[in-house]
């Protein structure tokens, strides 16, 4: 079953458009959580423009321990940021190469000697408990090496497939990220997708790609949340990935905190 990391970084951006706490986003996250999204996904970026740091801080104890769900904090590398993670630790950290001023995510690593460096993150991280996972194109050496570098997980970059969707280069491109995940599956590392998946393009990458084991989506699902409602929207891609919804186990007012899944379960599945 493909798990959906529901990416809350819109919900964010249009609370910071005012100021304030419109819309409240632990209610947004909760209300994510209850439709019955495997996870949660943030990204905050050194100038805060939608997650703040301290909204990381609070938006974990909701997902890991309140919902006993997955929570996945995506990044660049700094020290600032690896501190940020190292304190919350995090089911998983995906770590991309965004320059600080980067509108979005717009590729993925390059795994060579200039990034050699990466070695000594991954280690640090998955010594702290945390599943990492690298963001990467779909070609099939940089994944072999995403798995010479320590990675726990890759996460494919499909912005390309998205935007030829429907198209002779859209296919194409699904056959790259099948014949990556079918590489990954041989070396034995964990298989994640991101960036502008949406309802139309969806069941065609779930179909072909092997052995995927979650999404992180954000802009198009909050963006159909609009029309939709967002507790609909989400059972609308959940069927998309052919998945089923998370059971609902919420800890108790007062219970022992739940341990969340990087200490409970197999960093790299």
């Amino acid at each position: 079953m493909v798990r959906l990391s529901v990416n809350v970084n819109k919900i964010a951006l249009l609370r910071n458009a005012r100021g304030g706490d419109i819309p409240n986003l632990l209610k947004a996250v909760r209300t994510c959580l209850e439709a019955g999204c495997h996870g949660i996904t943030v990204h905050p970026r050194p100038d805060e423009r939608h997650i703040r740091r301290s909204d990381v801080y609070e938006v974990a104890p909701v997902v890991m321990n309140e919902y006993g769900r997955e929570f996945n904090v995506e990044g660049y590398p700094s020290p600032e940021f690896l501190d940020l993670v190292c304190a919350v630790k995090p089911t998983q950290v995906t770590l991309v190469p965004d320059a600080p001023d980067v509108l979005t995510s717009n590729q993925g690593w390059a795994l060579d000697e200039r990034t050699a460096w990466l070695r000594d993150v991954i280690r640090r991280l998955t010594e702290g408990g945390m599943r990492v996972s690298l963001f990467v194109e779909p070609q099939e050496e940089t994944v072999r090496q995403a798995k010479d570098f320590g990675a726990n997980r890759v996460e494919l970059y499909t912005g390309p497939y998205a935007m030829a969707f429907g198209t002779r280069e859209g296919r194409a491109i699904l056959k790259r990220h099948r014949e990556a995940a079918l590489v990954a599956k041989t070396v034995g590392l964990g298989l994640n997708a991101g960036h502008d998946l949406n309802l139309d393009n969806l069941p065609a990458y779930v179909k072909t790609v092997p052995g995927l084991l979650e999404t992180s989506i954000g802009q198009a699902l909050i963006a159909d949340a609009l029309y939709y409602g967002l507790k609909r929207t989400i059972r609308m891609y959940l069927k998309a990935l052919g998945s089923r919804p998370a059971v609902l186990r919420r800890a108790k007012p007062g219970s022992a905190a739940r341990k969340h899944p990087a200490q409970s379960a197999s960093r790299g599945r």
